[in-house]
Order: structure tokens, then C-alpha cells, then sequence
């Protein structure tokens, strides 16, 4: 049976990286000129909302954010969604959609 070896190609040699590679690579680079107050507010406002309700803080947050919706209060539905985002993003995105899917049956 014959042995054969092949060198490990290094990842970060410019030759290697293809385009999907490279899309990959910076997607998730973060934007250092971004609003920082505004989120570490946001952080803030989701830690202690989980110091308060602890494991179902992002469930609240995200029944807050339904209720502000449907009462039509804009500015406490994006606090609370923002909130919900910082604790669960996955459970704040379907909430999104889900609450755009009500608005377009509505119409």
C-alpha cells in the first residue's frame, strides 16, 4: 500500500482564499464607528432585565415588545425588541417576522 503525503495548505495565504472564502472571512467584521452609546445602553437595559427575570428575561422581553406593537407604540416595541435581540437574536428575529406576516394578513 503506498503512502503518500500532502503538505497542509495554509489558510491565510491570499492564493488559497476564493471569493466565497473571503465573503465569509469579513462578514462578521465588527464596525468600530458604530453607535457604541446606544448599544452599551441597550446591553445595559437586557442585563438587567435578565437580573430581574433570569432564564425567561428574553421570552419577557419578547411578550413586551408584542404588546408595544400591538398597541401601536413604536419607540417602546423597538426597546423592547432590541432588548429581546441582545438576550436571544434568534427569538427576536422570528418575533420580527412573525409580527411583519400579522401586519401584511392584516392588509
Amino acid at each position: 500500500m503506498t503512502i503518500r503525503y500532502a503538505a497542509a495548505r495554509p489558510i491565510t495565504t491570499p492564493v488559497y482564499l476564493t471569493r466565497a472564502s473571503l465573503g465569509r472571512l469579513t462578514a462578521g467584521a465588527a464596525n468600530d464607528n458604530g453607535d457604541l452609546q446606544r448599544r452599551d445602553l441597550v446591553l445595559r437595559a437586557a442585563l438587567q432585565h435578565f437580573a430581574q427575570f433570569g432564564l425567561r428575561a428574553a421570552e419577557n422581553a419578547a411578550e413586551r415588545a408584542e404588546a408595544a406593537h400591538l398597541r401601536g407604540d413604536n419607540a417602546d416595541y423597538r426597546h423592547w425588541i432590541e432588548v429581546c435581540r441582545a438576550l436571544d437574536p434568534r427569538r427576536a428575529g422570528s418575533l420580527g417576522k412573525d409580527l411583519a406576516r400579522r401586519r401584511r394578513i392584516k392588509r
